[in-house]
């Protein structure tokens, strides 16, 4: 009965895990903080705490940017890009053009595609 109960257990966890990955190979919600104002795309993003939900408009991959407690919503169309294998920590990948941060990619730990702006 202990034995039955352990792999029912463990279905579970394996469940909840492939559940937050879809087929792509990344997660459709993630976290991600700027430190400043970041544009994304034709879009400027505000410095701040995000809640990240990958979702798709046609054959359009768009990331939808949106604060805790905030009605903005942030939509930004990007393009996903295979990576080598799974990352192991999250990662943007920000250029400095004149006086403005562009976010160029956004790396989520354990996926295995880049988001590209």
């Amino acid at each position: 009965m202990r034995v039955l109960k352990v792999l029912g257990f463990l279905l579970f966890l394996t469940a909840i895990t492939f559940a937050s990955e879809n087929k792509l190979g990344i997660h459709n919600v993630a976290k991600v903080s700027f430190s400043s104002a970041v544009r994304v795309g034709a879009t400027v993003i505000p410095a701040g705490n995000y809640t990240v939900r990958h979702t798709m408009e046609g054959q359009d991959h768009v990331m939808m940017f949106t604060r805790p407690g905030k009605k903005d919503v942030f939509k930004v169309k990007c393009t996903l890009v295979a990576l080598e294998r799974k990352a192991s920590q999250d990662q943007q990948t920000v250029e400095v053009s004149g006086s403005e941060r562009v976010l160029r990619e956004l790396v989520f730990a354990g996926d295995s595609a880049k988001h590209v702006f």
